[in-house]
């Protein structure tokens, strides 16, 4: 049995993860997520529910007990210290693997105009986001970072892979890809350990996203 901790289970990624894994015989999921009112009641029968923050180090303690795995869903502008927080709770745990989504432009990988546009928009806000990485990176945990690109509600799988030192590719991806990338490390946990992986789908090149 592969027991997984998923920090940030109301989050909307998180919420195509956990279906995916709903089926799994060989996998029990811990949710922990900090606002109650957003339980659903239709979790699923191979998952328990904790209440609270990343912050919380004596939660996050029990929480990480017994656990293989822990994908981290979490977002704010405080998402540096919750990294700081997951990070030094999984090495008292003695647990290695670590997925954990962040956002494309924390290393100014994205290339030309759209890279350009990016960093007007959110160039201020992805600060604590990079500081995150350098946390994770330093870490000396098995780690995945997932790099979305804007992220869009289609109900499609679609998506291409870069790695840390190349420029990003497209503009937008669908949670529902981000989330199979997610749930198939989580169901072959060697997969892409020790990579920065950006997330896009292919042929949305542009100057922008297109809703935007």
């Amino acid at each position: 049995m592969k027991h997984v901790l998923i920090l940030g289970a109301s989050g909307q990624i998180a919420q195509w993860v956990i279906p995916a894994l709903a089926q799994r015989g060989d996998i029990a999921m811990t949710l922990l997520l900090r606002n109650p009112k957003k339980i659903s009641g239709k979790e699923p029968a191979n998952s328990n529910l904790m209440i609270g923050s990343a912050l919380d180090k004596k939660l996050l303690a029990q929480a990480m007990s017994g656990k293989d795995l822990v994908y981290a869903n979490l977002t704010g502008d405080d998402i540096d210290a919750q990294a700081r927080s997951v990070v030094a709770a999984m090495r008292a745990a003695g647990v290695k693997r670590l997925v954990f989504v962040l956002s494309l432009g924390i290393y100014d990988e994205v290339p030309g105009k759209f890279g350009e546009w990016n960093h007007a928009t959110i160039g201020e806000d992805l600060k604590p986001f990079a500081r995150a990485a350098e946390v994770i990176e330093a870490s000396g945990l098995d780690y995945t970072i997932v790099r979305p690109a804007w992220l869009t509600d289609e109900d499609e799988i679609d998506y291409e892979l870069t790695a840390r030192h190349e420029p990003f590719k497209g503009t937008v991806v669908s949670r529902r890809s981000v989330a199979d990338l997610i749930a198939k490390i989580i169901e072959s946990p060697r997969l892409h350990s020790g990579e920065s992986l950006g997330v896009n789908k292919p042929n949305t090149d542009g100057d922008k996203p297109y809703f935007m």
